[in-house]
């Protein structure tokens, strides 16, 4: 029997990208998100790849609007088997400059739509004792850099959160599982339509992959939720890893290399629309599809990646390790330079 799947954030990026393969899989996939075109687009594309899809417009940050979308999606295709949390926006700029309800909406977003859609879809998977929640977090969730104090803060809460909730589930020997992939630096629009006051173009700091890798992760994921949770990407593991071992350092790193590391050399556009508030995509009518800009700077796969999912974790272990020493190691002879 084809799985119910949602997935919020699923007009761009690593949730457009998800929602293809689960289609491929023959999955109906119930796709949220704000902007019209994009859904619209999405939807089309799991048909396309033999899924049945329905489109929900949803503000993730509203439990309302949620709460509606999880019902919409049991009437159209039955009980909910994996949800999987995306959506996200943020702002780049130093803490002084973003203003307090630019923070509070990234926050609403970025950390309390997980919570909304975690609510929404174990108030229907508890009572049944099946289904899986997959969380898309990022490295950034455990260690922060300069000029994403409101995503990072948000990362670390959803982190937080799923702990509690997930020895929650524990305790109640409940058959619902809820994990966590930790994702690198991915090439999706946000770089295109994120709030900035950068004086360049923001980018994400390399190395880079594409949504595809990602996404793989996330429907791996879905199918083994058991563990705590995924890494995805040698960066990912080093940089989790290397913040445990040399967090001091990283941090006068960071404060050296993380503002130039995160901008192009274009000047930014200071009149360009953002997404913080409204769609992107509803202001142009414009589908952006899964990419950002950076195809030609992106991996298309991850080698730890694929270990990690191997069936011998020392595999993945042995990867992670070489790679977070190994950055460990960079960033210490950057240092003494």
């Amino acid at each position: 029997m084809n799985r119910t799947v949602v997935i919020t954030g699923a007009s761009a990026g690593i949730g457009r990208a998800s929602a293809r393969l689960f289609a491929e899989q023959g999955d109906n996939v119930v796709l949220l998100a704000r902007g019209r075109a994009g859904l619209d687009a999405a939807a089309a594309e799991v048909e396309e790849l033999g899924g049945r899809a329905l489109a929900v417009p949803t503000d993730v940050a509203d439990h309302r609007q949620v709460e509606a979308a999880a019902d919409a999606a049991e009437e159209a295709f039955g009980p909910i088997d994996v949800w999987v949390n995306v959506a996200f926006t943020s702002v780049f700029a130093p803490f002084s400059e973003i203003a307090p309800e630019d923070f509070d909406r990234v926050t609403a977003v970025s950390y309390l739509g997980f919570v909304n859609g975690t609510r929404a879809a174990l108030s229907r998977m508890r009572p049944r004792d099946r289904g899986a929640v997959v969380q898309v977090g990022s490295a950034l969730g455990a260690r922060s850099i300069p000029l994403q104090s409101a995503y990072c803060g948000a990362k670390h809460a959803v982190n937080g959160f799923t702990e509690a909730v997930r020895t929650e589930l524990m305790h109640d020997r409940s058959g619902v599982r809820i994990t966590v992939v930790q994702m690198p630096a991915v090439n999706t629009p946000q770089f295109s339509w994120v709030r900035s006051r950068l004086s360049h173009d923001p980018q994400p700091v390399p190395p880079i992959y594409q949504p595809e890798v990602a996404a793989r992760a996330v429907v791996f994921a879905a199918a083994n939720p058991g563990r705590k949770q995924y890494y995805v990407g040698a960066s990912t593991v080093a940089t989790i890893l290397g913040n445990k071992v040399a967090a001091g350092l990283l941090d006068r790193y960071l404060a050296r290399t993380g503002y130039d590391s995160q901008q192009t050399a274009e000047v930014a556009d200071s009149g360009r629309p953002d997404n913080l508030w409204q769609p992107v995509d509803d202001a142009a009518g414009t589908d952006h599809g899964a990419h950002g800009g950076f195809d030609d700077r992106s991996a298309p796969r991850s080698y730890q990646t694929l270990a990690a999912r191997h069936p011998l974790p020392a595999a993945a272990a042995l990867v992670g390790a070489v790679a977070a020493f190994g950055a460990v190691g960079q960033a210490v002879r950057r240092h003494r330079r």
